[in-house]
């Protein structure tokens, strides 16, 4: 799914146009997971990647309510492969936040201080090395010795490889001396330019495969189930940094590349330590230049807080730490032919057009779609069938028809005309004032809208299915047997005509049976979560679950909450990050007769398993609510907001009668004034420094 907003500035867009975007955005970088870590076929490249998750926080930061919209911010690559036995990782191997210009740059070393409350004009030391364009793995060592591999996986899980790794020579299989008692080191696998010329051409010789990269090259070599076919493949090894660790002696991270150094790793040569922005930026430019001639793809170089100390006080957000940042390469464009024009309809009704293009290779990667966004862009940029257009594949939108190449414009050429009519259903369609999106009006009697609505109940981060994918829905549905979500837990009645389709067959349709009996015990979070509930995504969805523990009682609430005025729609609003448009979404989705039908449908069908409390070491914040107000002065705000969170505490915006304590610094104003009304505990700074130390 692509957005009919792609090419709009995220500061013109409204909450609506933005809940859009966001939506779609989630789905294209899902897809895009799904295909880069689960079968090593990447659709775009890294900095077309990295520029939606760049776009899709850029609106999450000017629309924090959708931020619960966002599931893909929290997660990192894909789920293990069934292939491999998983490894837990000790702790989450994190990706890391971009930076696209020397303004992001800048404006990361801003953010860094602010959050340490350090002076603007202080320099922070800031190691640059390059980003190798390869697989991340972590590498496990007892007593100095190699006992376990895995690949990243979603950042949690990954699969173990050890075996194959252990055929990599820049691997060590024992460590050199002064190395802890356990020790986990993370570093890039990568397959030199040389090795993936050497690898195709035996490739083609033996009518094997032929990969599109060195990244995929090194990626496929790794997750072959059988170590000897890896073994043939020349991979290399730089290391970066580590996770599980007895006893770590380095205090800046330049110190500890030294000591990887010793233990027998290699390091990237290029790594550097620089003192400001400026020695950052030169050193990046200079790499760049360097590029072309490295043995090695590299697609940008990342900068990390040079000392530890300051890393551990800035820690993570969502996916990605704060004191690291990848400054990326800028990608090209090219031109191709745009053939025809595709309307798809998503599951709420929008018209998106996309151009179908003749199929170009970029950077190694083949172009064959691109969004249009809406009708009003396809107007501005008068887009027609059989333009050569300029395609983009780097910044704001990836891909992107950047333009029509007008000196090449046929002069039989026409104007495309948008449909009036769903091509999905032929009902008709508007556009709602304020909005520039077509909508079909037919919602749930429409093909398109119902199953959209259905793939996403199905997709992995809601009921997870197995096999019940896009084609099978579209059969399915088209022949009456699934209308509904619960439809689908009542397939196992049609069992003998499923084995009898076209398109599915006997052990297809054993397999998804199962899929959909394992699918029927579920967290309450994740059916929220499938439901499709606008602006709810993953973590709201998982918010909602813990304060109403189950389905019924979640019912009974938004009932009640229906009344503005009432105890129910107060807590509602309490609730961490939902505001009054996500409120308002719940309300009207819950509130709807079809939907009510639907959930009770589903009740009867499912076991649904209670909301889980979030599981963290008990402290003196666990489940305390904090405010804080007023200016802080031996750490920033965000500083103080994480370390209260990381402590158990849930951290609001307002005081109510449901805050514990009220933390106040320097001109604190109404809301310390409303804390000590409703007698409720005031700290200063230093007792707040006390309470958690």
């Amino acid at each position: 799914m692509t957005s009919r907003y792609r090419a709009k500035p995220i500061t013109e867009f409204n909450i609506f146009e933005a809940e859009s975007e966001v939506i779609a955005l989630n789905q294209e970088i899902d897809a895009h997971d799904e295909m880069y870590y689960r079968h090593d076929a990447p659709k775009i490249d890294d900095f077309n990647y990295d520029s939606l998750r760049q776009r899709l926080e850029a609106l999450v930061r000017q629309f924090p309510g959708l931020k619960k919209l966002s599931p893909v911010l929290g997660q990192v690559g894909a789920t293990p492969s069934p292939g491999f036995s998983k490894v837990i990782h000790s702790h989450p191997m994190l990706s890391l936040a971009n930076a696209f210009n020397d303004t992001d740059v800048t404006d990361f070393l801003g953010r860094v201080k602010k959050f340490l409350a350090l002076d603007a004009e202080q320099n922070i030391e800031v190691v640059a090395e390059p980003k190798i364009d390869g697989v991340s793995a972590s590498l496990i060592y007892r007593n100095g010795l190699f006992v376990k591999g895995a690949t990243r996986g979603d950042g949690a899980v990954g699969e173990d490889i050890t075996d194959n790794l252990r055929t990599i020579n820049d691997i060590p299989s024992r460590l050199k001396k002064g190395f802890p008692t356990t020790l986990e080191i993370r570093g890039e696998i990568y397959m030199t330019k040389v090795a993936f010329t050497e690898l195709n051409a035996a490739q083609t010789i033996s009518n094997s495969k032929v990969f599109a990269n060195p990244r995929n090259a090194a990626a496929g070599s790794l997750r072959q189930l059988d170590p000897t076919v890896t073994a043939t493949r020349n991979l290399n090894f730089f290391a970066y940094t580590w996770g599980e660790i007895s006893e770590l002696r380095a205090v800046t991270q330049i110190q500890f590349f030294g000591m990887l150094s010793n233990w027998g790793f290699k390091i990237n040569p290029l790594t550097k330590l620089c003192s400001s922005a400026e020695d950052l930026l030169r050193h990046y430019h200079e790499i760049e230049e360097q590029r072309p001639g490295l043995s090695y793809d590299i697609d940008g170089v990342v900068y990390k807080v040079n000392r530890l100390d300051l890393q551990k006080r800035l820690g993570t957000i969502s996916r990605a730490p704060r004191w690291a940042i990848a400054h990326k390469f800028p990608a090209e464009r090219t031109e191709t032919i745009l053939e025809a024009i595709d309307i798809q309809i998503g599951r709420t009704g929008v018209l998106t057009p996309v151009a179908r293009l003749r199929p170009i290779n970029v950077g190694g990667v083949v172009v064959s779609n691109a969004s249009l966004h809406n009708e009003d862009e396809i107007n501005r940029k008068d887009i027609r069938i059989g333009d050569t257009v300029v395609i983009q594949r780097a910044g704001d939108v990836i891909p992107q028809v950047v333009e029509v190449v007008l000196q090449k414009r046929s002069q039989l050429s026409k104007p495309y005309t948008f449909p009036i009519k769903c091509p999905s259903c032929g009902n008709e369609t508007k556009r709602l004032e304020g909005e520039v999106a077509r909508r079909c009006v037919a919602g749930l009697t429409c093909r398109d809208q119902v199953i959209e609505s259905l793939k996403h109940f199905v997709s992995r981060n809601a009921f997870d299915i197995e096999g019940l994918g896009e084609k099978q829905i579209y059969l399915l549905w088209g022949d009456s047997f699934i209308s509904s979500p619960g439809d689908i837990f009542r397939l196992k009645r049609h069992r003998v005509a499923l084995e009898k389709k076209n398109g599915l067959g006997k052990r297809s349709v054993e397999n998804i049976l199962n899929a959909i009996e394992k699918s029927r015990t579920i967290k309450l979070e994740r059916l929220i979560y499938g439901l499709g509930i606008p602006q709810v995504g993953q973590a709201t969805a998982r918010l909602i679950a813990i304060n109403y523990q189950t389905l019924t009682s979640l019912r009974a609430v938004l009932e009640k909450a229906r009344d503005k005025k009432s105890l129910e729609y107060a807590e509602l609003l309490n609730i961490d990050q939902v505001g009054e448009s996500v409120a308002h979404d719940l309300i009207d989705f819950f509130g709807d007769e079809i939907n009510q039908r639907i959930l009770s449908d589903l009740e009867s069908e499912l076991k649904i398993l209670d909301g889980e409390l979030i599981n963290v070491e008990r402290t003196a914040l666990t489940g305390k609510t904090i405010v804080f107000t007023g200016t802080l002065e031996k750490m920033g705000r965000g500083e103080a907001k994480s370390l209260a969170e990381s402590l158990g505490a849930k951290v609001v915006g307002s005081v109510s009668s449901k805050t514990d304590f009220v933390v106040v610094g320097g001109e604190a104003g109404s809301k310390a004034t409303k804390a000590e009304k409703l007698g409720i505990t005031i700290l200063t700074e230093d007792e707040w420094l006390k309470l958690i130390a």
